[in-house]
């Protein structure tokens, strides 16, 4: 079966391309017709998706033939340069056909097999959740069992309206598509491209199952950072809200819930923070470690290991966001109504001690140093939050990206390290902060990072550094091949980390 070249007129696939052309409008500002020559693409449908995607089509230059039940009805909808007639005669002449129809609604096609015997039909519809998990087979599969003489694309189905209305620099530019002929592929791409996007071969119409089920998953790589995030914050508020709010109440009977809305989560969300950019390093120490163990790189991690390496962006993106609200609840502490109560009450208080001067030359210094470290480690985080987005990684080679997300990520543990101790100071050590017998909340965050501290350091020793270095380059304990490292030790620190 062969079919005719689909290629636009005018292909364009730059992102700045506008909905709809400068030389298809008319004085009146409605799309004049398209010349006869362009090559022609069907549509059967003719909801919000169809319309959108017929304009979008014109505007690249195509001829559009759009099949509906009630063309008169549905003519002023589209615009005048599409063609809008009965579904029987939208099939004729196209070798291009998207069907934009709901799945349910295939089977009222049935009477256009005969028309449609040869044709390529291009699926862009969507299960529900529901349907999703009802059948086992994915919309494209059916409508091919539907129509075996034709050969069914699966694509489109990521793209929204409002991506084929503002085009594709206002969406994501990635089409995945699917069929069992690598000629009807390579029709559709020539059409995908033409239309200002990229296709993405994602195999046989096998794959459409996996490809429908795209748009249902709500930020996949997000579910288990953002469980984990809400678990610490969770776990920290309520043992803060213990020490600060409930022991007070209980022993002195003093009510101090005015804290829940603002400081008990100020001081829960340094917390949160803090231990998440822990749990962004400790997965390459345990890698590291097990490296080590087996003498080789070439083993495959286990499955929870491998998954929380690749969680580490959104687990340090989620602790920027924790660090970033808990530097504005700072800021917003002083213009809360208990910061001045106690402002004036301290002042009552010295004036009624006869004291004129209250300076302690500790607490200064410890406050500036603990402010200090404080903005530097917030700092360092929102470099590795701005670095961490495609357009800015794309635009440094790896070298750079590794020293940004690595040693500047370590950098900023080690600065939220001493940020904490500076503001525990002695307190770890005074029976006073054990209320109800817990120790204070910035130790407890403080065991995770210490021991990613402790583990970085001790594999700087040469005797796991060398060995680990070796390990990276291919060597093996009990292998075949062995590597030997080179004797420039600077050399050698170039390798790559986990």
């Amino acid at each position: 079966m062969s079919h005719q070249p689909v290629v636009a007129t005018k292909m364009s696939g730059e992102m700045d391309k506008p909905l709809i052309s400068r030389h298809l409008l008319d004085s009146d500002g409605s799309l004049a017709e398209v010349p006869s020559e362009a090559p022609k693409v069907g549509i059967l449908g003719s909801g919000d998706f169809a319309r959108s995607l017929a304009a979008r089509l014109v505007s690249s230059g195509f001829s559009v033939v759009v099949g509906s039940r009630n063309p008169k009805r549905t003519a002023g909808l589209f615009p005048s340069a599409a063609q809008v007639t009965f579904q029987a005669d939208a099939v004729e002449s196209p070798d291009v056909i998207f069907v934009a129809m709901f799945r349910e609604h295939y089977s009222s096609l049935c009477g256009l097999s005969d028309q449609l015997a040869g044709k390529i039909l291009v699926d862009v519809s969507n299960p529900t959740e529901q349907e999703h998990l009802r059948h086992h087979e994915s919309n494209a599969e059916y409508l091919a069992s539907l129509f075996p003489t034709c050969t069914v694309v699966k694509a489109f189905n990521v793209i929204s309206a409002w991506t084929l209305q503002s085009g594709p620099r206002d969406g994501n530019r990635q089409v995945p598509m699917c069929s069992d002929q690598p000629e009807a592929k390579r029709a559709v791409s020539e059409v995908v491209r033409a239309m200002g996007f990229m296709p993405v071969d994602m195999g046989s119409l096998a794959s459409a199952r996996e490809v429908e089920a795209m748009p249902l998953r709500l930020l996949p790589g997000w579910k288990v950072p953002a469980l984990l995030a809400l678990g610490l914050f969770t776990f920290f508020y309520v043992y803060n809200f213990i020490r600060d709010v409930l022991q007070p109440y209980v022993r002195d009977g003093k009510s101090k819930f005015y804290k829940l809305p603002v400081s008990v989560v100020n001081t829960t969300l340094p917390c949160v923070a803090y231990v998440l950019l822990s749990l962004v390093y400790l997965p390459g120490v345990l890698a590291a470690a097990l490296q080590l163990r087996r003498g080789t790189k070439y083993r495959r991690f286990p499955d929870w290991l491998d998954h929380w390496l690749q969680h580490r962006k959104q687990l340090g993106l989620l602790s920027f966001l924790c660090a970033a609200l808990h530097a504005l609840y700072s800021f917003c502490l002083p213009l809360g109504r208990v910061n001045r109560y106690e402002v004036v009450n301290l002042a009552i208080k010295q004036v009624l001690a006869n004291k004129s001067h209250l300076w302690i030359e500790e607490e200064v210094w410890r406050m500036e140093i603990y402010l200090s470290l404080g903005v530097l480690a917030l700092g360092t985080l929102s470099l590795l939050a701005v670095t961490s987005l495609p357009s800015i990684a794309n635009s440094l080679n790896w070298r750079e990206f590794s020293f940004v997300q690595s040693t500047l990520g370590f950098v900023a543990l080690v600065l939220s390290t001493l940020h904490t101790l500076t503001y525990g100071w002695t307190r770890a050590f005074e029976d006073s902060h054990y209320k109800f017998y817990l120790p204070p909340t910035f130790t407890l965050t403080l065991l995770v990072p210490c021991v990613v501290i402790l583990a970085k350091a001790l594999f700087l020793l040469p005797c796991f550094s060398r060995r680990l270095s070796r390990i990276r380059r291919g060597w093996e304990k009990d292998g075949a091949a062995k590597f030997m490292l080179p004797m420039d030790h600077a050399l050698a620190q170039k390798t790559s980390h986990v």
